[in-house]
């Protein structure tokens, strides 16, 4: 698996610009003026990961194929959205099928790009989206726990937990704070995720600021820095038109061109890295001569999950898994370095895998 996420924001705060470069693609229509992404446009970019190129290598794999993440650029957010303002509704419904947001702020002054509002307040443009999440949860709320009434008379034991789990969400709301917050048993989990509330969405800062500013931020997004620490949120420092101008770079020119600007690594590269931390995600591989894959689970997954990743076949027949860590699978130079030296471990079902294992699955057809 691989995930989506949302990039939403106010409009004219770079988010079309920052899709187009991370996608490398010119799908979304960036354009000075409220509203030019009518639709969600979705991209798909491969998620980099420079052990998948040093395992490729000493296996000889002929294809390496990284795992995926989705990026849908999502109409921009005005205040009043949760009643429908702007293009509220469709933004509201969009938000609701991925599984975090990147929320990116404006950092950046520029008299020739028109705010909104008329200012450049990053913690106040988060609040706003923050506030138009949380009324519409609460409008949702509302009408889900009187359709439930019924239910509720006729001692409906799945209505009970739903209510329960909706008016816990309403109490933390009504005391303005989003849902996410709530603090959920784990025989609730699943009911609790089934209720998809737009305010229980992890959040991922993007400070969108200026070329200049790219590498060290600057007085804005050290103002969304403490937000988010405060939240207990995460937050990158990103400038979409670098990111533009590598998107139309070969590999060698942008490294050169990062370099230049005093940066380690592309944009792209933090915004997965935070994403992959925000959603508690991590990666596997499976290596042959074929090809060099790499999956993406769930932190706490275990080997026939992983496994069913592959094929659901995988995980119904599942029988053990070959496994080497990725650290023991380069220092013995390969699979077989791995076995001589007692490195390949023979897992069970009970087997957490651990990010960055190498793993080869035998199962019952």
């Amino acid at each position: 698996m691989g995930f989506k996420m949302g990039i939403v924001g106010l409009p004219n705060v770079g988010k079309s610009t920052l899709f187009n470069a991370l996608t490398k693609t010119a799908a979304a229509q960036a354009a000075n003026f409220p509203f030019c992404t009518i639709e969600p446009n979705v991209g798909e970019v491969g998620v980099p990961d420079a052990r998948l190129d040093k395992l490729a290598a000493i296996a000889g794999s002929k294809q390496i194929i990284p795992t995926r993440m989705t990026f849908v650029d999502i109409a921009g957010l005005v205040k009043g959205a949760s009643k429908g303002e702007g293009l509220g509704n469709q933004f509201l419904a969009n938000i609701r099928e991925t599984d975090a947001i990147a929320h990116v702020l404006r950092c950046f002054e520029d008299g020739d790009v028109t705010h909104v509002d008329g200012r450049v307040d990053p913690v106040a443009d988060a609040e706003t989206i923050e506030t138009e999440l949380m009324l519409a949860d609460l409008e949702s709320i509302e009408k889900r726990r009187a359709n439930l009434v019924r239910k509720l008379k006729g001692n409906d034991k799945e209505a009970q937990q739903q209510d329960r789990l909706l008016a816990e969400a309403q109490a933390m709301l009504e005391d303005g704070k989003p849902a996410r917050l709530v603090e959920v048993d784990a025989d609730d989990a699943k009911a609790w995720a089934m209720l998809q509330l737009l305010s229980t969405k992890p959040v991922l800062y993007v400070c969108n600021v200026g070329e200049s500013e790219a590498a060290e931020g600057n007085e804005h997004s050290a103002k969304v820095a403490e937000m988010a620490a405060a939240q207990g949120n995460s937050h990158v420092i990103i400038s979409a038109q670098i990111e533009e101008e590598i998107s139309k770079l070969e590999d060698e020119e942008a490294l050169m061109f990062l370099e230049e600007m005093g940066l380690t690594e592309a944009g792209l590269d933090r915004l997965i890295r935070a994403g992959y931390e925000l959603l508690h995600l991590e990666t596997y591989f499976t290596v042959g001569p074929k090809e060099a894959r790499a999956w993406t689970i769930k932190q706490g997954t275990g080997a026939p999950a992983a496994a069913g990743v592959i094929h659901g076949d995988f995980e119904k027949g599942f029988i053990r898994a070959e496994t080497i860590a990725y650290e023991d699978f380069i220092a013995c130079n390969g699979e077989q370095g791995a076995k001589e030296t007692g490195k390949m471990r023979s897992e069970g079902k009970g087997y957490v895998v651990k990010d960055g294992d190498v793993m080869h699955f035998l199962f019952n057809t």
